[in-house]
């Protein structure tokens, strides 16, 4: 009767341990997946701001540069699909956010364009409103810049995590998948040529 009686409390013992660990693991997979959900919103947040700051910048260079509409369309266009381009957090692939990269990379380059195009009007490169619109677009290119680097830091966090063993294991069993990163655009290790 002993015998039996203290198999059944080192069954309960393992079976109460292994019960803990797998809670433990994956509550800490739950965790470390909203942190990168989190962070993944937060980047949509900073490319909204950039968004919803481009109507104004459109506005202000349309009053200066009249003739300039295929470039100012063309950044328009941009914006129309760099909005429409959405990741679902919960499936962050690295196809899913290539596409949003690269939305957001033409509506930059079109931005690019934009600005350039105060090299030629010296009206609009004096004013006001032109001027603090530059300035909030560029604040807000670093706060992408630092919004991207914090969820590449979750993705890399969630990502080990699921990674390691003994928590491969949980993560297999529950469906936790690798998350994307954001990665550089095609060409950027490549300084560009500057000409005097």
């Amino acid at each position: 009767m002993k015998k039996g009686l203290i198999t059944i409390i080192i069954i309960a013992v393992v079976a109460i341990a292994g019960f803990s660990w797998v809670k433990s693991a994956y509550n800490q997979m739950v965790v470390s997946d909203e942190n990168v959900q989190a962070a993944w919103s937060q980047v949509e947040n900073v490319y909204q701001r950039r968004a919803d700051l481009i109507p104004n910048l459109v506005a202000t260079v349309k009053g200066y540069a009249e003739h300039e509409s295929s470039t100012l369309e063309s950044v328009v266009a941009a914006r129309a699909t760099a909005t429409q381009v959405t990741v679902d957090p919960t499936n962050l692939t690295e196809e899913a956010i290539a596409k949003f990269n690269e939305a957001q990379g033409e509506l930059s380059t079109a931005l690019g364009r934009l600005l350039l195009i105060q090299e030629s009007y010296p009206d609009l490169k004096a004013n006001q409103q032109f001027m603090e619109l530059q300035a909030q677009l560029e604040g807000t290119e670093n706060r992408i810049a630092t919004e991207r680097m914090k969820y590449n830091e979750a993705a890399k966090y969630f990502n080990t995590g699921i990674r390691l063993f003994p928590d491969n294991i949980i993560a297999s069993i529950f469906g936790f998948d690798k998350k994307a990163y954001f990665e550089a655009q095609a060409g950027a290790e490549t300084a560009p040529k500057v000409e005097f």
